[in-house]
């Protein structure tokens, strides 16, 4: 007599399986398709679930191109970027948020907010245009003696900037990592 491990509503029984013809195949193949059966499912509740759905639909959330981690890169590269355009227009007056020239037209959050230049369209408009000592960058940027006598930024690059400096000021400009202080 040979033992067989047999799966029912959850509770694992054990019987005899008496030898009829060739016994040990029927044994191999019964005790084959019980591990089979419990590899496959899992007790929830007292009833035998199959994991085979959660698991591919984890699969396929987890692998999408579309999940979460594609606009987190997408973010990543904006903020660096963004940090490369602000260190070749901006630092000068701004390095980690400051300002050398005007101390109370920091880019902290609460300076943007005194001055009225919290959003990013406010934050934009100020770039492109420029406004008392500081100078717009913008490519049609007026009045002439307003705007920078450096290198112009194209619209997108004023964009990522603002979105930037907006996204800093709101993190009260932690340390960007690459950069020694």
């Amino acid at each position: 007599m040979a033992l067989l491990l047999v799966v029912s509503s959850c509770n694992f029984s054990k019987f005899s399986l008496s030898p009829k013809g060739n016994g040990k195949e029927t044994e191999t193949r019964n005790a084959a398709a019980a591990l089979e059966l419990e590899r496959k499912q899992v007790c929830i509740n007292g009833t035998r679930k199959s994991l085979a759905f959660p698991l591919m639909a984890a699969a396929v959330v987890a692998l999408s191109p579309f999940s979460i981690h594609a606009v987190s890169l997408a973010q990543t590269v904006d903020v660096q970027r963004g940090a490369r355009l602000f260190g070749s227009a901006c630092i000068g007056c701004h390095d980690t948020g400051g300002n050398v020239i005007q101390p109370g037209a920091t880019l902290f959050r609460k300076d943007l907010q005194r001055n009225g230049v919290e959003t990013e369209e406010k934050i934009y408009k100020l770039t492109y245009f420029g406004k008392g000592r500081m100078p717009g960058f913008g490519e049609n940027c007026t009045p002439r003696g307003q705007c920078t006598f450096g290198p112009r930024l194209q619209d997108d690059e004023i964009k990522i900037l603002a979105e930037f400096v907006k996204l800093q000021a709101d993190q009260e400009w932690p340390k960007i990592e690459g950069k020694e202080n």
